[in-house]
């Protein structure tokens, strides 16, 4: 899974100017001009009112932020992104541009085996026989269809008829636009962690996505960030 941060304005002071307009008024407007590079003489007081807000769930000014990430995935983990109608999406498109032969293969180290009850799912280690066969099988799958795919093009069936036959763990890329409370709310989802005050259980791959967008706000947003992690995970 590929995550990059291509475009940003986000800074842990745009918390602290949207929170503080509600008792200060136009006074925050020069603080609000700041581009982040200037920060606040007592650095514990920005902090207190951070986590004031995280821990209390006042939501908003987390939202005057925007980030923007490039991604790269199979297209299985793109729906699960889209379940989240959170964030702003544009995918590569099949139907306008023919699609790489590009597909996803779990390696060895990927937990084959789930058991538990819906919601609250383990995972443990599968054998090597049966990595071997998920390894052999998805790699047939995908070269047979890929293939089938091929002659259709050069058949000159369209290319949005021809994906059809295209399986879910062929990649595809996608520009997502989020502020920092909805990928709060998105990493308290995909993110598994003890200390979360609501444990989720997500699936691996979306999850190593969510693992690279959360260390790039971190370092754009380190006081929010923090007051996130130390308030349980929980989206304000």
């Amino acid at each position: 899974m590929t995550v990059e941060l291509v475009r940003s304005s986000a800074h842990d002071s745009d918390v602290l100017f949207a929170a503080r307009v509600s008792t200060q008024g136009e006074q925050t407007l020069e603080q609000s001009r700041l581009d982040g590079s200037e920060t606040d003489t007592d650095i514990a007081r920005d902090r207190g009112l951070i986590n004031y807000l995280m821990r209390d769930r006042h939501g908003s000014p987390f939202e005057h932020n925007s980030m923007t990430f490039y991604v790269q995935a199979p297209i299985f983990v793109f729906r699960e992104f889209m379940r989240h109608r959170i964030a702003s999406y544009n995918e590569e498109s099949g139907r306008y541009r023919e699609l790489r032969p590009v597909f996803y293969v779990p390696d060895a180290d990927r937990r084959l085996v789930q058991t538990g009850k819906p919601g609250a799912y383990e995972f443990s280690p599968g054998s090597a026989e049966q990595s071997a066969l998920v390894e052999q099988q998805t790699m047939t799958a995908s070269r047979l269809a890929f293939e089938a795919y091929q002659r259709m093009l050069e058949a000159g069936v369209a290319r949005e008829v021809a994906r059809i036959v295209l399986p879910l763990n062929i990649y595809s890329s996608m520009y997502v636009t989020m502020n920092a409370r909805s990928l709060m709310n998105f990493l308290s989802l995909r993110t598994r962690r003890p200390e979360s005050h609501f444990p989720s259980f997500p699936q691996r791959e979306i999850e190593m996505c969510a693992e690279q967008m959360e260390a790039l706000w971190a370092r754009l947003m380190p006081l929010t960030h923090a007051a996130f992690e130390a308030n349980g995970r929980v989206a304000p």
